[in-house]
């Protein structure tokens, strides 16, 4: 009985052990990392198990995905550091203010953040994310526990859930009792939309700067509170690939500082030292430029950090394949990679932990007395304070400071002319003094012409704000501030009346439009004034908003009540016009005032269409307009019942040969249907599209000698344009410009151009120097001369709209925004 009851005390003890002892990723799971890929909340409750057995790590909650996923970060140090963490992080701030703080008690340690899986289907890193905080927290080695003594370390094990949870379900439901290797295999394969982007089809790695989706609002509001010194963003590229870090390819910004590129090459090399030992492939220098401001490299960069992308080979790799070299890679061996990267990269930054505070600290004290570039102020002009406002919001994220007003004459250079010339500031003026610490980030977004030193780009190369979102503006080498913190609200008061002839509504923000649809969906009809007007001294311009009394109170009982509670509710100016005779224009029994159609909207979806161009539609309509949409699959157009839907999206993709003989019935039954790019493309020379593909002037560009080999990759780049930015002269008499101006600054990142309607409206046209920003080769900047871009074509009761341009690009091109409104709302 005794020896019965040692035993059984022996027992107690022992699982007693076993449970005080952290389990690793392969206990807690059930299976071994890289057999199987783990599932988002299976990631989560790990990330929290392993904080709540260890005293050295501390959870941070961030928020939810657009589909209720938990999004959250593990903060890692030593437990002296974790005791101290929140002085570590407000002294951290106050360097990238330019603030004095009271010192840390002992020395500062520098913070890096590791973000992984931004690409739902690189899914090998949010593996790596859970083998790394096991190692970290266990800390066996004196190497590691060194290592966090002299860093903070924020580990985001999964920055897209939503996409990751769509590719992870997808594999899981077509692989078979053990992974098939065969590249054919349909495992390798992912169905449209593919789990790269997020739940509205967003790449979620080019939204850092703009900040439109959920996941990178609530993550850059938490990274502003930390802004650390080193950030790494985990991908994945074709399984075929070698595996890439930093340091980065040219073109990098000319404001990417000398020791940002200096501790590039040294992390670099470090990595390179234990990839050599394991005999494992590589390659630097290559491809992954820094330019463009909105990714997880580069964004960073213009925050003071050293950002940096490292990159396996795995997409569309599974668990494991065979790649064209004859190897088989397996999701072990991704992990195995990314894991190794990144504990070398902690070590590396353990090692320079001073150096990198130092720089961080200096980086943003020059910004303050000596910012970049060769202009000091940026002036954007008030002509519309919706798109200002915006413009403030996205500042405000992006911790830009920024004033209004100056009674002030001033000279710069004027955005829309390329000259420089003089101007008057006025009171609603936006004005944006480069001596501040976001200095660089600040530079970088406003800038007219981006400088590149190397044309073959990874991204687009143009996106000064003010041409985004399409208002004047000014850059001046003086150095001025705003005199005011806030904008001047005009002072319009709304007119109401129970029995006026007319209310009368503006129209040129998208918080008008939402207007427009409180009063639709009241039953309240609705027309839009095609030609300017005047009553006494109120100029409406064209595309304001009509309610006719006498046609509607019939139909809506407790007519002027509903309209006022919209006007409170959404905050609106309404104006009442007591006559239908008006002083200047046309009075309001004009054709000139038509019945606006209630738009019924569906986007098309499937193979073959853009996902982005999809996602940029469907969480526009959802998202900013809160307007109800049906998401089709291509192959049911011809199924579309006018009844049912009136409007259609076509975004940019291949819709085959027969896309006219679905379509045409229903245009020409009053069907309205917007394409966007290369869906143009499949409508050219089919009945009853009348459209037709500017042809190409000829290349004269002569070669001079015999080609080089090692020079074959600069070939192609008199045809390349991977975004810039040009002025589209507007038919300002049309609806779809209403709200405009003059011009529209349109993205362009293909060559295409279209030859003028013969008899319908070509409302935007592309003349000669159009271009304004941005890499273009010369062959590309011949072909873009005198044609359109946008067009507007009649078909019996339908209506076609043509856009040569993505005018909701990323969902940050703010004026395009505009411009689809009205072809949605206002095109009859």
């Amino acid at each position: 009985m005794r020896y019965f009851f040692l035993s059984f005390l022996f027992l107690l003890v022992g699982l007693s052990v076993a449970d005080a002892q952290t389990k690793s990723p392969d206990e807690f799971l059930g299976y071994a990392l890289g057999s199987k890929f783990t599932s988002h909340d299976k990631v989560v409750d790990y990330f929290k198990y392993i904080s709540g057995k260890e005293k050295n790590i501390k959870i941070v909650s961030y928020g939810k995905t657009y589909e209720g996923r938990e999004l959250l970060v593990a903060v890692i140090s030593s437990k002296e550091n974790i005791d101290d963490l929140e002085q570590i992080r407000k002294y951290n701030v106050s360097l990238s203010k330019a603030e004095s703080f009271t010192a840390q008690k002992g020395k500062q340690p520098a913070i890096l953040w590791l973000s992984y899986n931004v690409h739902g289907n690189e899914a090998s890193s949010t593996e790596t994310a859970m083998k790394t905080i096991f190692d970290l927290a266990e800390a066996k080695t004196s190497d590691i526990k060194d290592w966090l003594k002299n860093t903070v370390i924020i580990i985001d094990p999964c920055l897209n859930p939503d996409g990751r949870e769509r590719y992870v379900n997808y594999f899981n439901s077509v692989s078979g009792h053990k992974p098939n290797s065969n590249p054919m295999a349909r495992e390798h394969s992912e169905p449209w939309p593919g789990g790269r982007s997020n739940h509205y089809y967003f790449d979620l790695n080019r939204d850092w700067a703009w900040q439109t989706q959920i996941e990178t609002q609530q993550r850059l509001k938490l990274y502003h509170e930390w802004m650390p010194e080193v950030h790494v963003d985990f991908h994945e590229q074709s399984y075929n690939e070698p595996y890439y870090f930093a340091p980065a390819a040219e073109p990098i910004h000319q404001d990417v500082t000398p020791w940002q590129r200096e501790f590039q090459v040294t992390v670099g090399k470090n990595n390179a030292k234990y990839f050599d030992e394991n005999g494992w492939q590589y390659f630097t220098k290559e491809r992954f430029d820094l330019l463009y401001p909105s990714y997880g490299d580069t964004y960073p960069l213009y925050n003071g950090a050293v950002g940096m992308t490292y990159e396996q080979g795995g997409i569309g790799a599974g668990l494991s394949v065979v790649t064209t070299d004859g190897d088989t890679l397996t999701l072990k061996e991704r992990i195995s990679h990314h894991y190794t990267t990144g504990m070398a990269t902690i070590e590396t930054v353990s090692k320079n932990a001073d150096k990198l505070v130092k720089e961080f600290k200096l980086y943003f004290e020059k910004a303050v007395t000596n910012p970049p570039g060769i202009y000091k102020t940026y002036i954007v002009k008030a002509q519309n304070l919706s798109k200002v406002k915006k413009l403030a919001e996205l500042l405000k994220k992006n911790g830009i400071a920024y004033g209004f007003g100056l009674d002030k004459n001033m000279r710069g250079y004027n955005y829309e002319t390329k000259k420089v010339e003089g101007f008057k500031v006025d009171r609603n003026d936006l004005i944006v003094n480069l001596q501040q610490p976001k200095a660089v980030l600040a530079n970088v977004l406003f800038e007219p012409q981006t400088a590149v030193n190397d044309s073959n780009t990874y991204d687009i190369t143009a996106w000064a704000l003010p041409y985004v979102y399409g208002l004047k503006a000014y850059a001046s080498k003086e150095s001025v501030k705003g005199t005011y913190p806030a904008l001047e609200e005009p002072k319009e008061q709304s007119e109401i009346a129970d029995k006026p002839y007319a209310w009368i509504f503006k129209w040129n923000s998208i918080e008008d439009a939402q207007v427009l649809i409180a009063l639709q969906r009241a039953n309240i009809k609705v027309r839009s004034a095609e030609q300017a007007f005047t009553i006494g001294t109120k100029v409406f311009p064209a595309g304001s908003l009509l309610v006719y009394r006498t046609e509607n109170e019939r139909q809506v009982k407790g007519l002027s009540s509903k309209i006022a509670r919209i006007q409170k509710d959404l905050n609106a100016v309404v104006y009442t016009s007591a006559s239908g005779y008006v002083d200047k224009g046309k009075d309001f029994g004009s054709n000139v005032y038509p019945i606006l159609n209630v738009p019924k909207v569906a986007i098309v979806t499937g193979t073959g269409i853009s996902t982005q161009g999809v996602g940029e539609a469907w969480h526009f309509f959802e998202q900013e307009l809160n307007y109800p949409v049906t998401m089709i699959t291509a192959n049911n157009i011809d199924k579309l019942d006018i009844n049912k839907i009136n409007t259609l999206i076509m975004p940019d993709g291949n819709y085959g040969e027969d896309i006219n003989e679905k379509l045409e019935s229903w245009i020409e039954n009053g069907g309205k249907v917007v394409l966007f790019e290369d869906a143009i493309s499949s409508t050219l020379g089919k009945r009853p599209f009348n459209i037709r593909l500017r042809e190409s002037v000829k290349n004269d560009i002569k070669v001079n000698g015999a080609r080089k080999y090692g020079e074959r990759n600069l070939d192609d780049l008199s045809e390349t344009i991977p975004g810039a930015i040009f002025k589209v002269n507007l038919d300002q008499s049309h609806p779809i410009s209403a709200g405009l101006g003059d011009y529209y600054y349109a993205l362009k990142t293909d060559d295409k151009i279209y030859e003028l309607l013969n008899k319908d409206w070509s409302v935007g046209v592309l003349k000669s120097n159009s271009y304004m920003s941005g890499v273009v080769g010369k062959g590309v900047l011949k072909k873009l001369d005198n044609g359109m871009l946008f067009g507007i074509q009649s078909v019996s009761k339908g209506t076609v709209v043509y856009l040569a341009s993505d005018i909701l690009f990323r969902s940050f091109w703010e004026n395009g925004k505009q411009m689809f409104t009205n072809a949605v709302f206002l095109v009859n």
